[in-house]
């Protein structure tokens, strides 16, 4: 009995050792003090920052960038409002920041990357890191620096010792997935030609259509963004030299001309575009779609071939580049925003039987390509849909 009962306590503690490892470990601040002299700081003025937790064994010439999400700001008024928060100064962050997922260092949880330099990078600029405005409004003391805020990170972590790395990624998650797109090349110039460097985008992959009132709500609101922050000059070329630097602000106008190779992870029924890209509450001032945005499972018949038909929208903005050997794709239909939290963990989506983390690692190896568009929503049952709380994800 008591060695029935020993048992049961010594299987309780593995699983919660377990748990523990695959939710992470917790990474100290480091805040790049020199940036402020150049100009390079966050909204409120403050220096940027990153988390750092230095690679061991063979992955100490490798390293993985994942750069933070958390939407963007399009003014001085909305901007303000991020001003004394986390998105907008690193005197509100955390001093210390789990790693789990792509960042574990934990063979088990993240075979492929667990013993790389794995950076987490803070975001506070509110433009994905594109601003540059010399001028500095005295009514709100707000500082649009972004794109001097990320040469100064890539700066201090080249001198830690990435211009020797070997291999390399890119990554970010929504707004930072964004970043790891329209910066890609940028990142890729700065690392030795001999390193294979590549690109991943969770939920970053930000599509141009109009809403359900048929206005161009995010086109506006993207358009805004790029011109309260200056970041024109900091937009790929390729794009700006044929579109409005606004256009040049959605992936699908941009990422055909990348030139590094690009993961890109992303639902076609992303919950973030559909609550504020198709369904924005400006769009829908009688709340129609309020329901339907905090559970698809509340959507009506009608709701749904609207979706259906966003998730068409999205498909071709992707086409771009579908064929592109260049390009990995892992796009499944599951109604959530941001993904790459899953990674190795049980209830990963699958697609092609292959979980998230298992299609990067094999893309990035070149064990194999992997490209997966997965069929209409509802037909995956790994999909682990996301149910929203009524003050959830505000609306842009």
């Amino acid at each position: 009995m008591v060695g029935t009962r020993i048992g049961q306590w010594l299987s309780l503690l593995a699983c919660i050792v377990l748990l523990l490892k695959a939710e992470g470990y917790f990474v100290e601040i480091t805040y790049v003090e020199n940036a402020v002299a150049k100009g390079a700081v966050c909204l409120d003025g403050s220096p940027p920052a990153y988390h750092l937790d230095k690679g061991f064994g063979d992955g100490i010439n490798n390293w993985l960038i994942q750069i933070e999400g958390g939407g963007w700001c399009n003014n001085a008024t909305s901007c303000l409002s991020r001003k004394k928060t986390r998105l907008g100064s690193s005197k509100q962050m955390v001093k210390q920041l789990a790693f789990h997922g792509i960042l574990s260092n934990d063979p088990q949880f993240n075979p492929d990357f667990y013993n790389w330099n794995r950076i987490k990078v803070r975001y506070c600029d509110g433009s994905s890191f594109t601003g540059d405005v010399e001028e500095v409004d005295s009514a709100t003391n707000l500082y649009y620096r972004g794109a001097r805020v990320f040469n100064a990170i890539m700066e201090e972590l080249l001198a830690k010792g990435m211009k020797n790395a070997q291999n390399a990624i890119i990554s970010g998650t929504s707004a930072g997935g964004l970043a790891s797109i329209l910066h890609c090349d940028r990142f890729r110039s700065l690392l030795p030609a001999s390193a294979k460097v590549k690109c991943l985008s969770d939920g970053g992959y930000f599509i141009n259509v109009k809403d359900v009132s048929g206005a161009p709500h995010i086109e506006q609101f993207y358009a805004q963004v790029v011109a309260t922050h200056g970041s024109a000059k900091n937009l790929p070329a390729s794009c700006t030299s044929r579109l409005s630097p606004g256009m040049c602000f959605f992936p699908q106008y941009v990422v055909s001309e990348i030139r590094a190779p690009i993961f890109l992870l992303n639902s076609p029924y992303d919950s973030w575009q559909i609550r504020n890209i198709l369904a924005p509450a400006v769009a829908d001032p009688h709340g129609l779609w309020h329901s339907c945005k905090l559970n698809i499972k509340n959507c009506s018949p009608d709701q749904l071939i609207t979706m259906q038909g966003f998730r068409n929208d999205f498909l071709k903005a992707i086409s771009v580049v579908s064929d592109s050997p260049l390009v990995g794709m892992f796009i499944d239909s599951c109604y959530v925003h941001a993904q790459i939290g899953k990674w190795l963990r049980n209830d990963s989506p699958l697609l092609a039987n292959t979980t998230i983390a298992q299609a990067v690692g094999d893309w990035y190896y070149e064990r194999k390509p992997f490209k997966q568009i997965d069929c209409a929503y509802p037909c995956n049952p790994t999909c682990h849909n996301r149910v929203y709380g009524p003050n959830d994800n505000p609306e842009v």
